[in-house]
């Protein structure tokens, strides 16, 4: 009888539920901040490439200047319509690019450069995009550090990358603005305020950052003493084409020189370093390279203040600002470094969930 009614509770009883897997911790919400640069920014496309292909596509993206328009692209979805232009680019296709301004902010109109990118973009809005996303500027005047979420990205990439003296300055929602990399050249603190857990960032003069120094003890050497020699001729150069082009319109005749002078400049990272010190650099190069040291300067103090989860470095130096016909170098570099980077990535991934 008690072996019986052992048998019958064991009939009775509910079969086991099978123990559940365990669930994994939700992915954290990953942020994406994309540096300025010039022609380097193109690295950005690798880095993003690399990104998707190992399963960390961004969710929140803030870029400037050239960040803001290749994250703005690919969050629209033309990355690699971006990166097919750039790979076919030639040096004449960048010089041709020029549009010389005689009027206004800068020595460039960039109406080209914008028209290019408006065949892509259209009229699309930051907001209508499906990741989050900002394009960052600085207002003239105020030096305000301004966070473009909303409107024509058209437009806010142009108030981004808007490299002062050299491309205009955009009026946005009654504002003047310029290059974003004046106030925040690598936005990590703008990925984390739209809501990002991990943060990786992209800057792309990390291989020359603490490279500047101070240099106690200079002065002049007896070579200085050749150096108006070697300028002697192209400046005559510029006046004869200038005085030739008086009668043909004088935009035409400024831009010659102009032009001629952003040619030597599309090829400032592949010039012989001696060359380079006994050529005097034109006004493009002044300014870009200018305005390079600045935002490394700016950069070097932010992200010791509010650093990433991880920092992505391409070895960019050998790059030239403007050498956008180097695109697939840039490309992959990009990949090339995330790629060395993918273990610290996943680490941080854990540390953060």
């Amino acid at each position: 009888m008690l072996r019986l009614r052992r048998t019958r509770r064991r009939q009775n009883e509910e079969p086991a539920e099978p123990k559940a897997a365990p669930v994994p911790p939700p992915r954290p919400t990953i942020g994406l901040a994309l540096g300025g640069g010039a022609a380097r920014g193109l690295a950005h496309i690798g880095v993003l490439r690399a990104l998707v292909r190992a399963g960390y596509a961004p969710d929140v993206i803030a870029g400037t200047s050239i960040g803001a328009v290749v994250g703005g692209l690919y969050a629209a979805g033309k990355l690699e319509a971006l990166a097919d232009w750039a790979v076919a680019l030639k040096r004449r296709d960048v010089i041709s690019l020029v549009d010389i301004a005689i009027s206004g902010g800068g020595l460039m109109g960039g109406s080209r450069i914008a028209q290019l990118l408006e065949r892509e973009i259209g009229d699309s809005r930051i907001e209508d995009l499906p990741i989050r996303f900002a394009a960052i500027a600085t207002e003239i005047g105020t030096g305000h550090e301004v966070w473009l979420t909303r409107g024509l990205m058209m437009t806010a990439l142009r108030g981004s990358y808007a490299l002062p003296g050299i491309l205009p300055p955009v009026r946005i929602g009654g504002r003047w603005l310029m290059d974003g990399a004046l106030s925040n050249p690598v936005p990590v603190s703008v990925t984390r305020a739209l809501g990002a857990r991990l943060v990786l960032a992209v800057s792309l003069n990390a291989d020359a950052l603490g490279r500047a120094t101070v240099i106690q003890d200079h002065g002049t050497s007896p070579e200085d003493e050749a150096f108006p020699l070697i300028e002697r001729r192209p400046r005559v150069r510029a006046v004869v084409n200038l005085g030739r082009g008086l009668g043909r319109g004088l935009g035409r005749a400024l831009s010659r020189p102009l032009r001629a002078r952003l040619s030597e400049t599309v090829d400032d990272g592949a010039i012989d370093p001696r060359i380079a010190l006994a050529r005097s650099p034109g006004i493009p190069t002044v300014l870009a390279k200018a305005f390079n040291a600045t935002q490394e300067r700016i950069a070097r103090t932010r992200l010791a203040g509010d650093p990433p989860n991880v920092l992505i470095g391409p070895r960019l130096s050998r790059l030239g600002l403007f050498e956008f016909h180097r695109a697939a170098d840039a490309i992959a570099l990009g990949e090339e470094a995330t790629e060395r980077l993918l273990p610290d990535i996943a680490e941080a991934m854990k540390a953060v969930a």
